[in-house]
């Protein structure tokens, strides 16, 4: 996803295509969607808007994982009906951070989760695990981070190479560690929402279902089609990349039967313990 790979194919969604995965994600049982892209200034506040709006006449929640926006654009969304924003932090570590993202700033990472909580999302954040330099205590800070602004989603995700990146010959992240990291998370902020991410399961076998027993609560099956889940290069081997939506919701159900889960029936807001 880098934006100096020239390796990778970019691609855009017509607002259309996007409302039809959301009609499939509705008739599959779906409650909740996750809009996520590239920082793509083509959606300008007008084109966004129309299509969280034209989300939200299905009667979902509507997560947003856009990057990094201005205040007004936030606003925009947020009165267009987004419900939720995720922007990872990745590393709260600033030497880390500026060794990581050259162009960017954490500084603005962070005032643009003050500005979602400000705003009145459901703001979500979280970090990699196992970056090259990266250290138990930063990990500890990012923990510490995460209940300073009182997150109320995180994601969790061990580092994997890319072979067209900087890092590509660098170790991928332990999967024991980022469990660790996922389980205090949940015991610092135990009424947030963590997902198992497929990263989990690209490293580790059934490493979904090892998370769910370890502090997550959530699954994100993708809605999109085969030849944009291709695409969706976020890291190689990535699962399902080559199974149909469908397929993908019937698979999931049956692996959180196997460990005495259900799905919830509701919109997956956070439930704040008194």
């Amino acid at each position: 996803m880098r934006s100096e790979n020239k390796e990778i194919k970019r691609y855009r969604i017509s607002k259309d295509i996007i409302l039809s995965y959301v009609q499939k994600g509705v008739s599959l049982g779906y409650k909740t969607i996750v809009l996520q892209s590239g920082e793509d200034s083509f959606y300008d506040i007008d084109k966004m808007c129309q299509i969280i709006s034209g989300i939200k006449k299905f009667d979902v929640a509507l997560t947003l994982s856009l990057g990094e926006k201005s205040y007004e654009e936030y606003k925009a969304y947020k009165e267009a009906g987004a419900d939720r924003y995720l922007l990872r932090i990745e590393t709260t570590d600033e030497t880390l951070y500026k060794k990581m993202h050259p162009n960017m700033s954490l500084e603005n990472r962070k005032n643009c989760l003050y500005n979602l909580k400000k705003l009145g999302y459901e703001t979500g954040t979280g970090c990699l695990v196992g970056l090259k330099g990266q250290t138990k205590e930063s990990l500890a800070n990012d923990i510490l981070f995460f209940k300073e602004i009182e997150a109320d989603m995180v994601g969790i995700g061990p580092f994997i190479a890319h072979p067209n990146t900087p890092l590509k010959n660098e170790k991928n992240g332990d999967f024991t560690l980022a469990l660790k990291v996922m389980a205090l998370t949940r015991i610092v902020l135990p009424d947030i929402n963590i997902p198992a991410t497929t990263a989990m399961e690209t490293i580790q076998p059934k490493g979904r279902l090892i998370a769910l027993q370890s502090g997550a609560n959530v699954v994100m099956p993708n809605l999109a089609d085969v030849e944009y889940k291709k695409n969706y290069e976020i890291y190689p081997n990535k699962i399902c990349v080559n199974e149909d939506s469908s397929k993908c919701a019937g698979c999931i159900s049956a692996q959180l039967k196997s460990i005495n889960r259900t799905i919830a029936v509701d919109k997956g807001f956070r439930k704040k313990l008194k």
